[in-house]
């Protein structure tokens, strides 16, 4: 079955710390794209690299001064192989931990933490 989720932002008011804050607590890369737009001169924009796993769910952190970020809009998932370990490093990047792990029956752990920008994104582990 195709991935129903294709694409996310997340929206940011201090870029590099935003894609330092994701950078050290994922581990992942995040790539700069330049945006060479007359109507969003000011916009920045970092794309998530995709894998073989989720390769229909990819997304970026964006700086847009129209979408200022924080609570209360989509609620966008992390996979993790373990919860706990993802969690350790969300304060020292900047982050606070807003729910702690939490098993979800068959569907394995959840937990949600608040990122550098004050959007809050939750992890997921099956394990």
């Amino acid at each position: 079955m195709k991935n129903a989720v294709n694409w996310f932002e997340i929206y940011t008011s201090d870029f590099k710390r935003a894609k330092k804050f994701y950078t050290d607590v994922f581990k992942c890369t995040l790539t700069d794209l330049p945006v060479n737009n007359d109507r969003h001169s000011q916009m920045e924009y970092a794309v998530f690299a995709g894998n073989e796993q989720a390769p229909n769910a990819c997304g970026a952190l964006v700086k847009l001064d129209v979408a200022p970020p924080g609570i209360g809009g989509t609620l966008v998932y992390f996979d993790t192989v373990d919860i706990e370990d993802t969690l350790s490093r969300v304060e020292g990047a900047g982050g606070k931990v807003v729910r702690p792990k939490q098993n979800i029956g068959e569907y394995g752990f959840i937990a949600l933490i608040e990122d550098s920008e004050g959007n809050m994104i939750g992890l997921r582990s099956g394990k």
